[in-house]
């Protein structure tokens, strides 16, 4: 048997630390105007937004937390380092976003009953600011919401509320003209609404990456076939993909050769290659010989 462990640099996050101070700057200041002139129009729309991006808050210092441990160096005790507080914390955003819409959608349908008297006036101007704070955070995290979930998620949030801030320009501008005050608690649940459906994504993807799923953007059957397909494989057993952080996926995989080649050349190219077509960037990789003893004792991961 013949064991060889070959895996790239490891990959260090975008630093996205400015991003995350002038986003959570931004918002909490944005989230102390909502609720001074929430409470002022008696506008659950603006509470209610309010709230929802207090969520956001947190969710945004979760990730940036998140982007912190993930940089610092592995150790003997944590082989690792803190890559998956990356997975974590996306999973505690998209846990916290839907406790925040089971409780939008709970007053919506009390103020419902009896709706209010909000001044559509003071509504309008306080959610265009949304739309501008709201979308001005989001394009901070454009540059990284393809490759990496957790910034994926700190983008759609933010994305997410300009959208919901510009519905309530809409509910503040027909309470306004047309005296609609009953639309005030309606777009709340249209809020809430567009909360769990941007969030459902979010929550799904991380859960998967939790329990180490493969990530999305690996196709676990081609991999087996690039592997299996080597040159000198006659089998291939014990294939394993998941997830170290929401952007490092690991590799091992067990190979049977008909005849062992050279070893570190293999390996290595390999290697590189599962990183650059697959994105995976640690990869292990076990040499065996064909007519060795050695059996995989794992049978559910037996197959070839």
């Amino acid at each position: 048997m013949n064991r060889k462990v070959s895996h790239r640099h490891r990959h260090v996050p975008p630093d996205f630390n400015r991003a995350f101070a002038m986003g959570v700057a931004l918002n909490v200041v944005f989230v102390i105007i909502e609720v001074f002139y929430g409470v002022l129009s008696d506008s659950l729309a603006l509470l209610t937004d309010a709230g929802h991006n207090l969520s956001d808050v947190l969710g945004l210092l979760l990730a940036w937390g998140a982007v912190v441990l993930a940089r610092k160096r592995p150790s003997s005790r944590r082989t690792y380092g803190f890559s998956r507080a990356t997975i974590i914390a996306s999973l505690f955003s998209g846990l916290l976003l839907m406790g925040a819409v089971g409780a939008i959608g709970w007053e919506a349908v009390n103020r419902l009953m009896e709706p209010p008297e909000p001044a559509g006036k003071t509504i309008m101007i306080v959610a265009a600011i949304g739309v501008l704070v709201n979308t001005v955070t989001a394009l901070f995290f454009l540059s990284g919401k393809d490759s990496d979930l957790n910034i994926r998620g700190a983008f759609l949030h933010m994305a997410a509320d300009a959208v919901v801030s510009l519905g309530v320009v809409v509910s503040g501008a027909l309470i306004l003209f047309y005296g609609f005050n009953w639309i005030d608690p309606v777009i709340s649940l249209v809020i809430a609404a567009v909360i769990f459906l941007s969030t459902w994504g979010l929550l799904r993807d991380s859960l998967n990456l939790a329990v180490d799923a493969v990530p999305k953007n690996v196709d676990p059957d081609a991999v087996r076939k690039y592997l299996s397909g080597l040159p000198g494989v006659l089998r291939l057993h014990d294939l394993h993909i998941w997830p170290m952080s929401t952007i490092d996926t690991a590799l091992t995989a067990h190979l049977v050769m008909s005849t062992m080649p050279d070893s570190d050349r293999f390996v290595n190219e390999v290697a590189h290659l599962l990183a650059d077509s697959f994105s995976i960037s640690h990869a292990t990789i076990q040499l065996e010989r064909h007519d060795s003893d050695i059996i995989c004792y794992q049978s559910a991961h037996c197959a070839e």
